[in-house]
């Protein structure tokens, strides 16, 4: 609050009476003091004024989907890392949304959770102020960011990508398509995609068999109905890998309703390993890359920076993936 009345040149009580709305703050200073908020990623503490201490026993943790197993193991491995602290759990759920993310950020530090722990390392800018503000350990998770915040616990989603083209193309597979969404929004998806463009060019194969349909997350209706838009416009495609497991048990059931063998009229590969793609028939291919994991390790490096005071940026924890491979391929 302070940085905030240096900046516009008031009070530190006058910036606590425009936050509380007193009518003793004119427009003007208001609209003034909420700019300088915002410039400077300020975010009220509602706690401030209620606790002794500041400690407040819990710490916050997005997601963008809540209807997604993988998301769900790793809010899963962040309780079982915080049993026993004395820590409890606030989840949001983004939607995939940077502006929701972005007010759910706002909302969260409003309460002053002791960590955050955040499902990728894409923000706008002002969630980014907001977090470098917030003096309190930030652990971004699925991915690793090109300019961290404070921690990372995640793994390259186009690696790992990368690794299931090759692993298909060293089984014999030359035709290869992609299903992914038509948004930029879901950036874990994009650089799955981009992964698999490269390696596929890299392999001196065709590129253009990529099939955008539907806002992420995709689901497994969309799923079906791009492989219909697949085989419609490429029928010699040999193997579709999909952004997410969801979408290529969508795939894999329109396959079947429409008399196709798989794999040997056209394989299907996922990603995430989710329970469904070991217990469908055919079993799924796929990357798994320790969901529950995840959540574990970003809850362990929280807890460990908490301990520590520890405020360090740039800190990397890379996760595990790893190629299943089952009877889909």
């Amino acid at each position: 609050m302070a940085e905030v009345a240096k900046h516009v040149g008031v009070s530190a009580m006058t910036v606590s009476r425009a936050f509380r709305q007193d009518a003793s703050v004119s427009e003007e200073t208001r609209r003034r003091i909420m700019d300088a908020v915002d410039a400077l990623g300020y975010v009220l503490d509602q706690s401030a004024g209620s606790l002794s201490s500041r400690r407040t026993g819990f710490i916050a943790a997005l997601v963008p989907s809540i209807n997604n197993s993988n998301f769900s193991d790793t809010a899963r491995g962040i309780t079982d890392a915080l049993e026993n602290t004395g820590l409890q759990l606030l989840l949001g759920y983004t939607d995939y949304a940077p502006d929701k993310e972005e007010q759910l950020i706002e909302a969260m530090l409003r309460r002053r959770p002791e960590g955050i722990i955040l499902t990728g390392g894409q923000h706008t800018s002002r969630a980014r102020r907001m977090l470098e503000k917030a003096g309190i350990p930030v652990v971004e998770t699925w991915e690793i960011p090109e300019t961290p915040i404070n921690h990372v616990v995640g793994f390259s989603n186009g690696e790992a990508m990368s690794l299931l083209v090759r692993e298909l193309a060293a089984k014999g597979y030359r035709k290869f398509g992609y299903i992914g969404g038509t948004t930029a929004r879901d950036t874990r998806g994009s650089q799955r995609r981009s992964g698999f463009l490269k390696t596929v060019e890299a392999l001196g194969l065709e590129t253009d068999r990529v099939i955008s349909f539907g806002v992420p997350p995709i689901t497994m209706e969309q799923g079906g109905q791009a492989i219909i838009s697949m085989l419609e416009r490429w029928p010699d495609t040999e193997v579709v890998l999909c952004v997410s497991d969801l979408s290529a048990f969508g795939a894999l059931m329109e396959c079947q309703r429409r008399g196709l063998r798989v794999p040997q009229d056209i394989a299907i590969a996922g990603f995430g390993d989710y329970e469904i793609s070991s217990i469908c028939h055919p079993r799924m291919t796929t990357i798994n890359v320790d969901c529950y994991g995840i959540g574990k390790q970003a809850a362990v490096r929280l807890l460990d920076a908490l301990q520590n005071d520890d405020e360090r940026a740039g800190d990397i924890t890379l996760t595990g993936y790893r190629v299943v491979l089952r009877e889909s391929t």
